[in-house]
């Protein structure tokens, strides 16, 4: 039981080290540039942090983090297409990525009642701490959402500034909901993130008042 338990955790720390490289990378060349960059190398590692955190999730029986990745990983997939890295990806692994997600759902929805009862009635997971953790996942997710409306307007693959501010706010409730899971895994992988997050919106102001004069 004990191996099993870190064979999840192991699973789950990898996931961040992806998450925690995509933020580190792109930090580093938005220092350079003197502007906020959104490189293909975010969202290639966004893609592998999110396919291993939704395996996490589901060894877990933790919804909140399904729910966050679910909504994200597709918009991933959609920067990398814009950036015109995904037609460089070969046909197989382009049908992997699509469908385990889609597949991984519907193998957990395939009980529905097992699947409420795992999920909604975990013993481990008081319904006011799953409600509130879904919460901060939805509005961390959100933060690609705004990303994505926001480049499709502009027509390019852009890291906006209302993307750092969201992620500050998610983060936060994220943090606090795994202080309550003792989530070793999402107090780590969220703690990384803060200071990169500040700096980018410090970049993005910056560069709207050198814009503006």
């Amino acid at each position: 039981m004990q191996g099993s338990i870190m064979w999840i955790f192991a699973i789950g720390f990898l996931a961040q080290f992806f998450f925690s490289a995509r933020i580190l990378y792109q930090w580093i060349a938005s220092e350079k540039a003197r502007k906020v960059l959104s490189p293909p190398a975010f969202w290639i590692l966004s893609i592998l942090g999110s396919y291993l955190l939704f395996i996490y999730g589901v060894l877990r029986n933790d919804f909140a983090i399904i729910l966050g990745q679910f909504i994200s990983y597709y918009i991933y997939l959609w920067n990398l297409n814009m950036q015109g890295q995904w037609k460089r990806i070969s046909g197989i692994i382009k049908v992997v990525l699509i469908l385990t997600p889609l597949v991984a759902a519907g193998f957990m929805l395939r009980d529905l009642s097992g699947f409420t009862g795992t999920f909604f009635y975990n013993k481990d997971i008081p319904l006011w701490l799953l409600v509130f953790g879904s919460a901060g996942q939805i509005i961390f997710a959100l933060r690609f959402i705004y990303q994505f409306l926001y480049s499709a307007a502009h027509h390019e693959s852009v890291l906006p500034v209302g993307f750092w501010i969201i992620s500050l706010m998610g983060s936060f409730m994220i943090i606090a909901y795994a202080i309550f899971r003792l989530d070793p895994v999402l107090i780590l992988g969220q703690s990384f993130g803060f200071v990169a997050y500040v700096r980018n919106i410090m970049i993005g102001h910056k560069n709207k008042k050198i814009s503006v004069i």
